[in-house]
């Protein structure tokens, strides 16, 4: 045992040192620690702690970091006594009486001599990692269940020292095709767009910025990724973290996407049907296939890039401002009966649909565009001979009539802009028209109304021009259209 006086003086020593500090004699009896090394065990007296080594390992079970327990004559003091050397060793410490009290001990423990320069007792000091260790077993977990492949190489040498599953996953190496092997033999920035300023900062420890490169695989292949470098601090060592992305499904999407764009482009340039592909906002239009420029007779550079009024394609402005608002609430329309002008003069008569798309994100309408010109040719020459028939009505049955407005209607514009055409009809000028819708002529109608006849041709004149007819057998087929008449006049 060391002299009284000179074991004063080592306490006075370790008394106040952060590290813990326990002192054995050549006999393993502890007889003395300090308050860091009570507190690194959990306990308030030197006595808590056993009185000697062996009943220390009775009140303390240890084991190495890889799990194996420390056997007889294997812990650090036993070691000294032996070799008369210091021994370091990181050690767990848990309680035999409290199994959830555990704590990670780097233990130093060496041969403390007296004045002739033989061992007087062993000096075991104890540095509590238990905190460093805790948090490292989390940054582990968080690290190996990190879906983001993920790789960690030792700055001084550059060598990897920890991969996670999801590295291995994307690349189709092993744990141990990697594990100390250096940067320079599995290269994971080769061919990056800036390599040397990639190296210089892997070198130098800082930040390395998002930059595509390519990794060797071990089948001799090579994948495309996007890289970035994180330094942290791994086990006291500071380290450099690689995160990639696997930039081969961005490329098969892209691949597929574009396939599809050509398929898509293909199919719509060599549509026989007119069609256009206009912005929402504004109606500008962006694409149109040969289809539409052979109807408008009009040249791409005249169409692309122009909206709607610059166009000047629609005969009828009122349905053109009609559509586009009804556009603006719903970008699907159906069989919208129009009529447009080329730019040689002529008219052609066409049903437009509608349906909604995206073009690169942006909000568009796809105008298909169907030419009747024929066919409304000779529906009017149908309606012509219809309305000849008509001039007095009274020779015909309602039902008749209510058939021959649906014969007449071709498409669903009337219900677009059938509220903005009625709202023009004034509450008179909608009781003539019912009354004419009921076969009677303007001598019956100016005696029914009290009206004189000059009033109610007036009223009359007004209709035809604001519903847009010229006789009376087509103003009685554009009211049934919309429901007026129906047999009840005017009181």
């Amino acid at each position: 045992m060391p002299k009284p006086d000179s074991r004063h003086q080592v306490h006075q020593i370790v008394t106040g040192l952060k590290e813990g500090v326990i002192l054995a004699d050549l006999n393993k009896s502890l007889i003395w620690a300090n308050d860091a090394a009570l507190k690194a065990h959990g306990v308030k007296k030197v006595k808590d702690l056993g009185a000697d080594l062996d009943e220390y390992r009775k009140r303390f079970s240890l084991r190495y970091r890889n799990n194996r327990s420390v056997v007889g004559g294997e812990h650090p003091v036993d070691r000294t006594l032996a070799d008369s050397a210091a021994v370091d060793v990181t050690l767990e410490v848990r309680s035999s009486e409290n199994e959830e009290q555990c704590w990670i001990h780097a233990t130093r423990c060496f041969p403390i001599d007296d004045a002739d320069g033989k061992p007087e007792y062993i000096a075991w000091v104890i540095q509590d990692e238990t905190g460093r260790y805790e948090a490292e077993d989390r940054f582990e977990a968080a690290f190996n269940a990190n879906p983001a492949p993920a790789i960690i190489c030792r700055l001084p040498d550059l060598r990897y020292v920890r991969v996670n599953p999801g590295f291995l996953e994307m690349t189709g190496y092993a744990r141990s095709d990697l594990m100390g092997r250096t940067t320079y033999e599995v290269d994971v920035m080769a061919f990056a767009e800036k390599r040397e300023q990639a190296l210089e900062r892997l070198t130098s420890g800082r930040t390395i910025p998002q930059m595509e490169a390519m990794i060797p695989l071990p089948d001799g292949q090579a994948k495309s990724v996007i890289v970035a470098g994180e330094p942290i601090v791994v086990a006291g060592e500071a380290c450099m973290l690689f995160t990639f992305t696997d930039l081969d499904p961005l490329k098969k999407a892209q691949t597929v996407l574009k396939q599809s764009e050509e398929r898509f482009s293909k199919a719509f340039g060599l549509s026989p049907v007119p069609t256009l592909i206009v912005k929402v906002d504004g109606f500008e239009v962006i694409e149109a296939n040969a289809a539409f420029f052979k109807l408008a007779g009009a040249a791409e550079e005249h169409v692309v890039g122009r909206n709607q009024a610059e166009l000047d394609l629609w005969l009828d402005k009122d349905v053109q401002k009609v559509v586009e608002q009804a556009l603006r609430k719903n970008g699907k329309l159906r069989n919208i009966d129009f009529r447009l002008k080329s730019k040689d003069g002529a008219l052609v008569d066409c049903l437009l649909s509608t349906e909604e798309i995206a073009i690169d994100d942006i909000p568009c309408i796809m105008m298909v565009i169907q030419d009747i010109t024929d066919r409304k040719r000779s529906e009017d020459e149908l309606m012509t001979a219809i309305e000849a028939v008509m001039t007095d009505t009274s020779w015909f049955s309602r039902g008749v009539v209510e058939k021959l407005a649906a014969l007449r209607q071709t498409s669903n514009l009337s219900a677009i802009i059938a509220d903005a055409r009625l709202a023009d009809l004034t509450e008179r000028e909608l009781d003539v028209l019912t009354l004419i819708c009921q076969g009677m002529n303007d001598a019956k109608m100016s005696e029914k109304l009290k009206l004189s006849h000059n009033t109610v041709r007036n009223h009359v004149s007004s209709i035809y021009r604001k519903i847009g007819v010229n006789r009376r057998g087509a103003a009685i087929l554009w009211a049934k259209e919309r429901g007026i008449g129906n047999g009840h006049g005017p009181k």
